[in-house]
């Protein structure tokens, strides 16, 4: 599942993930790593990304479209 982080901060805020993880409190390289994919946030994370973005969990998760998986699992 895809974190759209980057994409929303910048949306809802016109934030870098840099002033993000200033106004989280948190090293630069954990909310880039959220935003690449390499990691995800921690549940109380989670919330404070919520109430600093002013957003629903939802709003920042993307999932991959029903034909895309479809396309996947038919080629194996």
């Amino acid at each position: 599942m895809k974190v759209k982080i980057k994409e929303y901060a910048k949306e809802a805020k016109n934030w870098s993930l840099y002033k993000l993880a200033q106004e989280l409190g948190l090293p630069q390289q954990t909310v880039y790593s959220w935003a690449s994919g390499r990691t995800q946030p921690s549940y109380d994370n989670w919330d404070r990304l919520c109430g600093i973005l002013d957003c629903k969990v939802e709003n920042l998760l993307e999932s991959e479209p029903v034909q895309q998986k479809l396309n996947l699992r038919n080629c194996m």
